[in-house]
């Protein structure tokens, strides 16, 4: 599959891929506990490294093959290869972080993403111009598209883990080495003849060299390594990954699972100038497709801020509900609820886990979904001394 290729650029096309692949599961990975205002902008992120990834690792592994010398690039075909890899990305990531990922959703967008890759591979194929004609194997090509569509699926489920550390490494690898797996294979099923003596393959539209492919692959390289190497970087704004490691408190275990705690009567839920209702309400509404429901407070387990609306968690799946999240902090009772960050209320008695990581911290609740909500730094004391971790100071 290798025969005549340049070792070092296959090399490079892989760690590119991969380089690509951590870096936009890092941006996807930071979804989660980011203000909301932000999470556009780290899809768009992931999104944009993703494909940057893919369509960098495509040309420097065609850069790698050994092409007739006098090939050229058609500048539109390889334009539009990249546009299209940057749609497909983008959509795909799109429709899995909205809603309830339903295998049906994540198979769906697989499906979209590895045809996208695969249409992308095979149109900037044809960007590729000279005296020759190239033919494609059915078989490659087919098998080429099994590939890519894997890949998609397993990126996507890494997209959906939202894990660091060695999980995201593992991902990111596994992403490169499919992604480049898909290219060769696609490259082995590809056939170049060259044309009749005195025949000439007319050439309609910008063209450049490979030179000048070389050199805009270059500063994407270039792009992708400046992007994996800020990813490194620890976010000290991140209230969803640290705790206070200088805290007076006494420190929360690095990953102390709470059965069961004693409670103490907090202040009131009510926040800044809003004490709460008399008589807490005993459900919340939420909206479906058919109209208003309500669910019983009981099965909630953390409310998010969304604009001017909140997201209902009920162990499950995320719900819309029309109230604000100052509104809903009003309404629902200080003895079971706690507002533990400016986006987030959670149910303290459905707290399955806290762990701390430098300045701020992290809960998870429970749920046949399990999920986790950031706690802000001005609130860890409270949250310690409701779960019974410390005892509250006056």
């Amino acid at each position: 599959m290798f025969e005549g290729h340049d070792p070092y650029l296959v090399a490079l096309s892989v760690v590119i891929a991969i380089l690509g692949g951590y870096t936009g599961f890092g941006l996807a990975a930071r979804i989660r506990g980011a203000p909301n205002t932000s999470h556009r902008l780290l899809l768009a992120g992931a999104a944009f490294f993703l494909s940057l990834g893919i369509w960098t690792m495509h040309f420097v592994g065609v850069l790698a093959a050994p092409l007739p010398v006098d090939s050229v690039y058609l500048v539109l075909p390889t334009i539009v290869s990249f546009l299209i890899c940057v749609l497909v990305v983008g959509i795909s990531l799109f429709f899995v972080s909205i809603g309830t990922a339903s295998t049906l959703r994540v198979v769906s967008s697989a499906v979209l993403l590895g045809l996208g890759i695969v249409s992308m591979h095979y149109v900037g194929m044809h960007g590729l111009a000279g005296d020759f004609a190239m033919t494609h194997a059915t078989g490659m090509v087919a098998l080429s598209a099994v590939i890519a569509i894997a890949a998609a699926y397993g990126g996507l489920r890494a997209f959906l883990a939202r894990q660091g550390g060695v999980q995201l490494v593992l991902s990111a690898v596994a992403f490169g080495v499919a992604v480049s797996g898909m290219h060769y294979t696609a490259m082995e099923g590809m056939t170049v003849v060259p044309l009749v003596q005195g025949g000439h393959h007319h050439m309609e539209g910008l063209v450049a060299s490979p030179q000048t492919l070389s050199l805009v692959v270059a500063v994407f390289c270039f792009v992708i390594a400046a992007g994996f190497l800020l990813s490194l970087v620890p976010d000290s704004r991140k209230e969803a990954s640290v705790i206070a490691a200088h805290a007076a408190e006494a420190p929360i275990a690095d990953a102390a699972v709470v059965s069961t705690a004693p409670r103490l009567r907090p202040a009131p839920l009510g926040g800044v100038g809003q004490p709460p209702r008399a008589a807490p309400v005993p459900r919340l509404p939420v909206e479906g497709a058919d109209g208003t429901h309500f669910i019983d407070t009981a099965e909630v387990r953390s409310v998010r801020a969304d604009a001017h609306y909140t997201k209902v968690h009920d162990g499950t799946r995320e719900r819309m509900c029309p109230w604000s999240i100052s509104e809903a902090e009003a309404q629902l009772d200080p003895g079971l609820f706690l507002r533990v960050h400016r986006s987030h209320i959670v149910a303290i008695s459905h707290v399955s886990l806290v762990r701390k990581e430098g300045d701020g911290a992290i809960i998870e609740l429970d749920g046949p979904a399990p999920h986790r909500v950031p706690v802000s730094r001005a609130k860890i004391a409270e949250v310690k001394a409701r779960l019974g971790l410390a005892h509250r100071t006056v």
